[in-house]
């Protein structure tokens, strides 16, 4: 009798574990309709991999027309951020077994920012916003012959606001978003608080007025979503109220 090869073993164990999952996905084609339509997709999955997985199953096995976005799949790029089971999260960051798999996966694109296809935004609002509170060190005089020394306290000042991969989980969660394209939003606040609190930096005073401004810190409600949704566990509001109490204090 034949003796089973070691990938026969291990595909037929894999096999054993995976379970029927239904993903119902919100698809959109602007060339075929002005309206988006859920569409359901079943699989075999292991429950331990992850919706990304899933995603990459639908699109090579089932459907290539699918579209999304992604790239380290590792929680580094944050580019697939997606609203799954009603919640924004990474994909890549979301296992099969955490989102009760008996039911529905429901996966669509974030809100607050033009779908262009399927799970896929127009993510231009977004990065410019965040160029407009210049995200960057700002200092005077001339290029430094040694490095810009700074302490572990000053430096943990601002360390949870550099943990940000923009991905705008945040950003699309805050129904002040939602319901007005102008504000700035959570992400764009956070990567302002990084530079804000830098010791090195010069243009806090600047961005501080940036920030200042209508469609800044003040459009906050403080609903707490953008922290619940940040992939990173940045917390956010607190960054947010931390501005906002600079621009009061800075009047004294």
């Amino acid at each position: 009798m034949a003796t089973p090869t070691l990938d026969k073993v291990e595909s037929e164990a894999t096999a054993s574990h995976n379970i029927t999952v239904t993903f119902r996905i919100r698809r959109f084609n602007p060339e075929v309709s002005d309206q988006a339509e859920w569409q359901d997709f079943q699989i075999e999955i292991d429950p331990k991999e992850r919706v990304l997985d899933g995603l990459h199953k639908i699109k090579w096995d089932l459907d290539g027309t699918l579209t999304f976005r992604r790239s380290c799949a590792h929680g580094i790029c944050g580019s697939d951020a997606m609203r799954i089971n009603g919640k924004n999260r990474l994909a890549c960051k979301t296992l099969i077994k955490d989102i009760n798999p008996e039911k529905p996966i429901t996966v669509e694109a974030i809100k607050g920012l033009t779908v262009m296809k399927d799970l896929v935004v127009d993510m231009e609002p977004f990065f410019q916003a965040y160029r407009d509170v210049m995200p960057f060190l700002v200092t005077k005089g001339n290029e430094p012959t040694r490095e810009r020394l700074q302490s572990a306290e000053d430096r943990e000042r601002f360390d949870d606001t550099t943990k940000c991969i923009l991905c705008a989980a945040c950003t699309s969660s805050c129904p002040v978003f939602w319901n007005d394209g102008q504000y700035f939003g959570p992400a764009a606040i956070v990567n302002a608080h990084r530079f804000i609190f830098d010791s090195r930096d010069e243009a806090g005073e600047q961005r501080l007025e940036i920030l200042n401004d209508k469609d800044g810190v003040w459009r906050c409600r403080t609903t707490f979503n953008c922290t619940d949704a940040c992939p990173r566990g940045i917390e956010v509001t607190k960054a947010i109220q931390e501005v906002k109490r600079a621009l009061i204090t800075r009047r004294f």
